[in-house]
């Protein structure tokens, strides 16, 4: 499993040092903690119209360059906003990892979204991700470390899946999900390797007041490979008739969607079997037997 990496004390005065020592134009304007936050990066909002995103481990410091090249690149290809980048700064002031400036997005995220219509959410992210797809991939990153093997064949994660089973026990079906996995890895993206956002999740995701999808944001797991690892939303966030709505409008083949599932799983899997707080553990059970039964998936 996943194990915890050093990270360094971050934090609204810290934003304000950096901001002074490399950005004195923006220096003055109030930085205030964006709720809710992100594990892989900490973003505060830097008066109205910026936020500063900075990487909150060493593992998460190469999405920092890769962002600050592609998202213009994809920003204008895309029909919902993307994170846009006006400043790319250096470690500094006790902070030791490169860090970045953009513009700021209005919008709710979707988990926090009140009477969200997820049926038109998922066609509205379904049809996205279609456009993402389509985008030339021209010199883009190939999937791989950078992007934690998203993009990736899901075998990437084979023997945390086998540890996290071993660690569980009879806490979970354990034939059940290898047939899952089985059926995950038995086929592979075969065509050329197209993009993915890597990380599709509902805070990543906002919507307006009329709960319609508008930005897709934290492309820190991005790249070009195969798109399964982008359909995780179908059991993390999405119910039955929702899931058929994003399958139809996602436009991906069923073997795709095995994939997919086996990347649900393995998160759950290991989510289950690690650290995860007794909230966190019924999401993720609930993921996991989502997984488990969702005739959606099913062939």
């Amino acid at each position: 499993m996943h194990t915890e990496v050093p990270r360094p004390l971050i934090d609204a005065a810290l934003v304000e040092r950096l901001v002074a020592a490399q950005f004195p134009r923006w220096s003055g304007l109030p930085v205030r903690e964006v709720d809710p936050q992100g594990w892989d990066n900490r973003t505060y909002r830097l008066g109205t119209e910026l936020s500063v995103r900075l990487p909150s481990a060493a593992g998460y410091v190469a999405a920092v360059e890769k962002e600050q090249r592609v998202l213009p690149y994809l920003a204008a290809r895309l029909d919902v906003a993307v994170p846009e980048p006006v400043g790319l700064g250096v470690p500094d002031v006790g902070y030791p990892f490169p860090w970045s400036v953009r513009r700021w997005i209005d919008g709710t995220v979707a988990h926090r979204a009140v009477d969200l219509d997820r049926v038109r959410f998922a066609g509205d992210v379904g049809a996205v991700l279609r456009q993402l797809r389509a985008i030339p991939s021209g010199d883009g990153p190939v999937a791989g470390a950078h992007s934690f093997h998203r993009g990736a064949h899901p075998s990437s994660y084979a023997a945390e899946v086998v540890a996290a089973l071993d660690h569980l026990r009879d806490a979970v079906d354990r034939a059940a999900c290898e047939r899952v996995w089985a059926d995950a890895t038995a086929s592979a993206w075969t065509g050329p390797g197209v993009w993915f956002h890597g990380d599709v999740a509902p805070g990543n995701l906002l919507v307006d007041d009329e709960g319609r999808l508008t930005a897709l944001i934290d492309f820190g797991t991005c790249g070009v490979g195969d798109p399964a690892s982008d359909l995780v939303l179908a059991w993390t966030f999405l119910d039955g008739p929702a899931r058929g709505a994003f399958r139809e409008a996602v436009g991906l083949d069923a073997d795709t969607w095995a994939r997919a599932r086996g990347w649900a799983l393995w998160k759950s899997l290991i989510m289950l079997a690690g650290s995860a707080g007794p909230g966190d553990r019924t999401e993720h059970g609930a993921v996991l037997r989502a997984v488990l039964d969702d005739p959606v998936a099913l062939r």
